[in-house]
């Protein structure tokens, strides 16, 4: 399945916020996010993501283990996305580190994620705070086979034009390059 997905810079963070606090209940969540790579940087070179998130939120802590495939849109940054949770956080993050991966980056994510029904589809939006970047983002996403993609994200952009967030605010930066770029 692909997570057809856009995301853009929040230029009113309080409206956008209340106008999803309209359409279902906030979900407020931290997500610890831990980057790996090959030590030759071939994932990276691929276009391809290995993730491990350790999630805390009011309904305890989870980890979850992602890899994320190349981009299948190019103007949205769309990619194919395998999860799982795992029981320990620890030992995933040394099960990659025995396989040869090394920690690319790590940062912190403080998140409010709205889970509602629009236009036939589950999405999930989620207003992001990543504290070593200026801004507030929104990324709304939902699941899509691939031959269903650009239908998704015209949906997607739907609901982020009710939000009142125009295809000007739409933003293909990477939360990782942006931390690196802020830790020099």
């Amino acid at each position: 399945m692909i997570e057809a997905e856009l995301k853009a810079q929040v230029h009113s963070p309080e409206a956008v916020m209340r106008q999803l606090d309209e359409r279902a209940e906030a979900r407020v969540e931290v997500y610890r996010d831990t980057y790996y790579d090959r030590p030759d940087g071939s994932l990276e070179k691929a276009d391809q993501e290995l993730r491990v998130r350790t999630v805390h939120g009011s309904d305890g802590t989870r980890t979850v283990l992602t890899f994320k495939d190349a981009t299948v849109d190019e103007r949205s940054g769309s990619k194919p996305e395998h999860e799982t949770r795992v029981e320990d956080a620890e030992a995933a993050h040394a099960i990659l580190r025995g396989l040869g991966h090394v920690e690319v980056i790590a940062f912190e994510k403080r998140c409010r994620n709205y889970a509602f029904e629009a236009h036939g589809r589950q999405m999930l939006a989620t207003l992001v705070r990543v504290p070593e970047i200026d801004g507030t983002f929104l990324e709304v996403e939902t699941i899509a086979d691939e031959d269903d993609v650009s239908a998704a994200l015209d949906d997607v952009r739907v609901v982020l034009a009710d939000l009142g967030i125009g295809p000007e605010d739409l933003t293909r930066e990477a939360y990782t390059g942006a931390v690196a770029a802020h830790r020099g």
